[in-house]
């Protein structure tokens, strides 16, 4: 196929439309449920009261700011795709906003600025009858009345379209990282997948065995890991892709298709991470130094052992009481491995270790 002909069929799979509204219609739209902003993308809702403050200015001075996507449903509803913080920051100011995040942000309290310091202390409505800290109807109405572009994609795209839209907008935006985009479009995609993948990332062997810190834990690491492992299992991986790369694409297979055996995978993924935590607890993808599990989560580490383990987990768990001793003394031969040793250092790429230690693992971890 010719570039002009991917191109051509590239360009078949996004229909869109756009259009300008004001602010007060798009706060109609969301209180009329006919613009919808998902829970999990609440989560993500990160701004600082500067920022807030800083984009509100922008709407008052008439400084233009960026568009906003949404999808449209084929019930005509829009799906927020991209702009949650801008959106969010309207709606906590006006008081619109929905859901356990806007009793935990409360109201929105703005701060100075350089051009306008006195709106330092000022929010939509005045603290106590008779307070000056209020916006004044005549400001609210400007906010209200400033514009904004909605780029809409229609319903008659490709199933993947949304996803394709989200991730390119927000890899790399501040404060999103590449498991929490990959998150919010699971939602769009197949929530039910989502919620079972989330289920399985809080499973207490899983997490005994990743010994996760909070920041890992707020940053969605534990998805990825969880993501990870039944990409390993099911999807191969293709030398020299991208690790992002590879994991987007898994995702988007296993949220899509309908080939995903949620029973079996979820037994394999209960097993592995039951046998891991009885053998090691929260050292089973630590360095062994000759004497004793030491050190950070390793990701190498935990590549080779949940790959090697899940595959023969049959052949394991018939080993009855020699079971954990066998799977001590794997973790702790795996640092002999000459393959190991070469991919698994820090200067190792992704893309190397992975194409490297995925397929020694099965025989490495094999009774």
């Amino acid at each position: 196929m010719s570039l002009d002909e991917e191109i051509k069929r590239a360009r078949k799979t996004v229909v869109t439309d756009g259009y300008d509204m004001s602010i007060g219609e798009v706060v109609n739209l969301y209180k009329n449920e006919e613009l919808v902003i998902d829970p999990v993308f609440q989560r993500l809702f990160r701004w600082d009261d500067e920022r807030k403050t800083r984009f509100i200015e922008s709407l008052i001075l008439g400084i233009p700011v960026p568009p906003i996507f949404v999808y449209q449903s084929e019930d005509g509803v829009w799906e927020l795709v991209d702009g949650l913080q801008r959106i969010s920051t309207v709606l906590q100011l006006t008081g619109d906003l929905r859901g356990d995040r806007s009793e935990e942000l409360g109201p929105l309290v703005l701060n100075g600025t350089r051009f306008l310091p006195s709106l330092n202390g000022r929010r939509w409505e005045p603290s106590d009858e008779g307070a000056e800290d209020g916006l004044g109807r005549a400001l609210q109405l400007e906010i209200k009345r400033a514009r904004l572009r909605v780029e809409i994609l229609k319903s008659d795209s490709d199933d993947t379209a949304k996803f394709e839209l989200f991730q390119r907008l927000n890899t790399g935006g501040a404060g999103l990282t590449e498991q929490e985009v990959r998150n919010s479009m699971a939602v769009s995609l197949n929530r039910d997948f989502y919620d079972w993948l989330i289920s399985r990332s809080e499973d207490q062997d899983f997490k005994t065995c990743t010994n996760q810190t909070e920041r890992a834990l707020e940053s969605q690491i534990g998805v990825e890991l969880a993501l990870r492992f039944f990409a390993f299992r099911g999807i191969p991986y293709q030398p020299g892709l991208d690790v992002h790369e590879y994991l987007d694409g898994a995702l988007l297979q296993m949220a899509t298709g309908n080939a995903f055996d949620y029973e079996s995978e979820e037994s394999a993924f209960n097993r592995t991470f039951q046998f891991l935590a009885d053998a090691l607890g929260s050292d089973a993808f630590k360095r062994w130094n000759g004497n004793s599990f030491t050190g950070k989560f390793l990701m190498s580490v935990f590549e080779v052992t949940t790959k090697g383990v899940s595959e023969n987990i049959d052949a394991i768990e018939g080993l009855g009481d020699q079971r954990n001793a066998f799977i001590v003394a794997k973790c702790k031969a795996l640092w002999d491995n000459e393959v190991f040793a070469q991919n698994s250092g820090g200067g190792v790429r992704g893309t190397t270790r992975l194409s490297r230690l995925l397929p020694m693992a099965v025989n490495f971890f094999a009774p």
